[in-house]
């Protein structure tokens, strides 16, 4: 299991009954998890919640506070900074979990003693971007919704990264990638965080298991010739890491040197065990 457990800001408290108790920084959260099918170890943790996302039998659902929350508040990952805030989604605009393979790029850039240059593919929030761009990277950060992109530039003035170090793309990811291919440029390192099912700028629509397998072949025709690493996430109920690993095993691996691992990404959890929280796919050059 890859593992994200050096966070100092962050805690999954206990797990149980389809939902996650968690602490961002001083504020407790209650929010669903369909992967908590077990009871709750610690009950008498919950009713500390300061919020509570309820969902609703129609789809979606609605945070009920218990109290009056920032707007927004600062969580701290190592040197990185990043805003967080509940949001309509139940999302926070942040996934700790991703932490395990921030450090894992990370490293691999600082080691590499050379410029590199970092493809970030649905990039959200820019936890990885800012991860990669504060080791040394040049990151062009692509996803498809502006508000999102505006999120993540804000992590980047809070975090302290020159503005130099990131280029910003509101576009259909795909249609990126096929386009930097024409253009002839390259990357040391792509990653990839696709959502289940979405829809580009232009109304294009995204559905995962149509989609990226293609998208990870374009991806391959872009990587540079002393690449470093892809990176593919999932958190689509179903798609096993075994998944992960072949498209990788079939792309970035058929053409350039490296070894290929794939496997569950957990998050501790403090009254006992592991969340698990989706699947990350890794190709590391040599």
């Amino acid at each position: 299991m890859f593992i994200a457990n050096g966070w100092q800001d962050y805690q999954v408290l206990d797990t149980g009954d389809g939902e996650k108790l968690e602490r961002w920084g001083k504020i407790l959260l209650r929010r669903p998890d369909p992967q908590a099918i077990w009871p709750k170890q610690a009950p008498e943790m919950w009713s500390q919640a300061d919020a509570h996302y309820h969902r609703s039998a129609k789809g979606g659902g609605e945070w009920e506070f218990f109290k009056k929350l920032p707007e927004r508040w600062t969580l701290t990952y190592g040197p990185w900074k990043f805003y967080v805030r509940p949001t309509g989604f139940k999302h926070t605009g942040l996934f700790p979990e991703q932490a395990v393979n921030w450090d894992w790029m990370s490293g691999l850039i600082r080691s590499a003693n050379r410029p590199v240059k970092v493809l970030n593919l649905f990039g959200y929030t820019g936890g990885a971007t800012i991860a990669c761009a504060w080791a040394g990277a040049k990151v062009t950060h692509v996803d498809a919704a502006k508000g999102m992109v505006q999120w993540a530039g804000e992590n980047r003035i809070l975090s302290g990264i020159d503005e130099t170090a990131i280029r910003w793309i509101v576009d259909d990811a795909k249609k990126f990638v096929l386009r930097e291919a024409r253009r002839g440029n390259f990357y040391d390192g792509i990653l990839m965080d696709p959502p289940s099912y979405g829809r580009g700028p232009g109304g294009e629509i995204w559905k995962l298991e149509d989609e990226l397998f293609d998208l990870v072949a374009a991806c391959e025709k872009v990587l540079s010739e002393r690449a470093l690493f892809v990176l593919i996430n999932s958190y689509t109920t179903g798609l096993q890491p075994a998944v992960l690993n072949n498209m990788l095993a079939m792309t970035a691996a058929k053409t350039h040197s490296g070894a290929v691992v794939a496997d569950e990404i957990v998050l501790p959890v403090v009254a006992g065990g592991v969340l698990p929280c989706g699947a990350s796919g890794r190709w590391q050059g040599v």
